[in-house]
């Protein structure tokens, strides 16, 4: 099973205010990413899992086929929102694969998306989405790297277990956009 996990439980500090939920080209921040995964959840070997402590995020990952759960601690920082997803789809068997993406990427596409899903099998270790030099979101996880990922701390992500690994690590190449992520209200436009 391929678990897609879409961080949407983020504190929006540099924002000042919920950023998930201001309008980007016409939507909800939100909803471009979710949009992207959940259709390409329609495989039977993937699910999505929508971390969110948001109801209106939480209502649209339902709509959209997915499962939404909470985050209580995601303020304390990321890795409590990874724990909270992998909470909701342990226990995970061998074979499984975990594709953590997060809500403020709205540029990402379908078929990057379908790339990583087309890596999850036996001998792929992780992968992470590239352009040139620059790396980013999605990363893509084997399920024997989920206790270094449950053991992160604070506002740590998955970058830093891909870290641990890079001789092990692919790169999904992608468009310079999909890795730009929006961090003030000047970067919706």
């Amino acid at each position: 099973m391929i678990h897609m996990l879409y961080l949407a439980a983020g504190a929006s500090r540099r924002f000042g205010a919920d950023k998930l939920l201001s309008l980007c080209r016409g939507k909800p921040l939100f909803a471009h990413g979710l949009e992207t995964l959940a259709a390409c959840a329609e495989r039977p070997d993937v699910d999505l899992t929508v971390v969110t402590n948001t109801p209106a995020i939480a209502a649209a990952a339902r709509h959209l086929g997915g499962r939404a759960v909470p985050s209580p601690q995601s303020a304390l920082g990321q890795s409590h929102s990874i724990r909270a997803g992998l909470a909701a789809v342990e226990p995970l068997a061998d074979g499984d694969f975990l594709l953590f993406a997060v809500a403020d990427q709205p540029r990402l596409r379908a078929e990057t998306v379908r790339r990583f899903l087309a890596l999850a099998r036996p001998g792929t270790w992780a992968a992470t989405a590239a352009c040139g030099d620059r790396v980013g979101n999605p990363g893509l996880f084997c399920a024997a790297l989920a206790p270094a990922l449950r053991a992160l701390p604070g506002d740590r992500g998955g970058r830093a277990v891909l870290n641990l690994y890079p001789e092990r690590l692919l790169r999904v190449e992608c468009l310079p956009e999909e890795l730009q992520d929006v961090d003030t209200p000047a970067d919706l436009h």
